[in-house]
């Protein structure tokens, strides 16, 4: 069976951890100063954190070295959730904006949960070979 190769750019979560990225920006920019001191910041580095985790990540040769950053991804999303309620509360965006990030979001957790498990069970697989 001939292994295919699929370059970082085109795996699916990286993709949408791009784009989450790019749509945090956009908001980012709009913020005054003392918005972006408090919580922006925060905001805006733990969602590029889930991209750059998952790009780590599938540079690594090993399978645990590989997942080790994936699930630092995974937990940088979940930062990402956490300021995006917080900027909804303090009604720095709206709820249209905020259904598109948690649309993003939900795709997201899906593909790079998929993406640990694909990991694991190919470790398993190597294990029994």
């Amino acid at each position: 069976m001939e292994k295919t190769y699929v370059s970082l750019e085109h795996l699916e979560a990286y993709k949408l951890a791009r784009k989450l990225s790019k749509l945090s920006w956009e908001l980012y920019e709009i913020w005054e100063w003392r918005i972006k001191k408090i919580m922006g910041d925060q905001f805006i580095e733990s969602v590029d954190s889930v991209g750059a985790n998952i790009a780590e990540g599938y540079g690594r040769f090993h399978y645990l070295d590989k997942v080790k950053f994936y699930y630092n991804a995974r937990g940088s999303l979940l930062e990402f959730r956490h300021w995006l309620d917080v900027l909804s509360e303090r009604n720095l965006i709206d709820k249209i904006h905020k259904a598109d990030y948690l649309n993003i979001y939900k795709e997201l957790r899906m593909v790079l949960n998929g993406l640990i498990n694909g990991v694991m069970r190919a470790k398993d697989r190597e294990l029994r070979n």
